[in-house]
C-alpha cells in the first residue's frame, strides 16, 4: 500500500514542440502577459518565459493550466517544507499602483 501525500496533488510539466504547455498542480496565477507567466504549483513558483504566450486553459479547481506560445524558458523559484516561499517581489498589481 501506497501512503497518500495529504495536503497537495501531484504536479505535471509537459511540453510538446516548444509551443504547447500544460502543468497541472497550479495553485495560483501570479502574473502573465506574452512574455511571461508566473504561477505558485503545489512544489514551488514557476516562471515560464516566451514569446507570444497566452492562456488557453485556466481550471484552478482541477489545478490545470494550458499555455501557447514559444517557451524559451521554465525556472522554478524556492519551496519551504511544501509551501511556496515568496522571493518578497512585488506582485504585479503593488506594480501597477505604485
Amino acid at each position: 500500500m501506497v501512503p497518500e501525500e495529504v495536503g497537495y496533488q501531484n504536479h505535471t510539466l509537459n511540453l510538446t514542440n516548444r509551443d504547447l504547455l500544460t502543468l497541472t498542480g497550479i495553485v495560483h496565477v501570479d502574473a502573465f502577459d506574452d512574455q511571461e507567466v508566473a504561477v505558485d504549483t503545489e512544489l514551488g513558483s514557476l516562471t515560464i518565459r516566451g514569446e507570444n504566450l497566452h492562456i488557453k486553459q485556466l481550471n484552478l479547481e482541477e489545478g490545470r493550466l494550458g499555455v501557447e506560445g514559444m517557451v524559451d524558458a521554465m525556472t522554478y523559484g524556492p519551496r519551504v517544507r511544501g509551501k511556496v516561499q515568496r522571493t518578497g517581489g512585488k506582485g504585479w498589481l503593488e506594480r501597477m499602483f505604485r
